[in-house]
């Protein structure tokens, strides 16, 4: 039984991380603003994120970006804590997420 209030969740390897992965998830919108917030602002908590979308939803996307090796996800206390793994991804696709970042617009606030 895990010791947070939630079942633990799986990481992969950045080693088994393929870039379509990383592509695809970084294709969305909403998950590239993700990304960003946790780049501008550092590790932050599931509930903070302020998107105006669905909780459920939001647990989606981060779904998808713990699967595609983007972040990865932690109990501390009683937060579910939410941080990048870019140094991991440079390491593996230099510079692919900073370019994709860089050239897709962001994502305007309730937008």
């Amino acid at each position: 039984m895990p010791l947070g209030r939630w079942k633990s969740v799986e990481h992969p390897d950045i080693a088994n991380v393929q870039i379509d992965e990383v592509l695809h998830a970084l294709a969305d919108p909403t998950r590239r603003r993700i990304v960003r917030m946790l780049i501008e602002e550092g590790d932050r908590p599931c509930g903070t994120f302020g998107l105006g979308i669905a909780p459920s939803t939001l647990s989606h996307h981060f779904k998808a970006l713990r699967n595609a090796g983007l972040i990865r996800q932690f109990d501390s206390g009683r937060q579910r804590m939410n941080t990048t793994r870019l140094v991991e991804l440079d390491a593996k696709f230099p510079g692919l997420v900073d370019s994709i970042l860089s050239l897709a617009e962001p994502e305007r606030p309730n937008g």
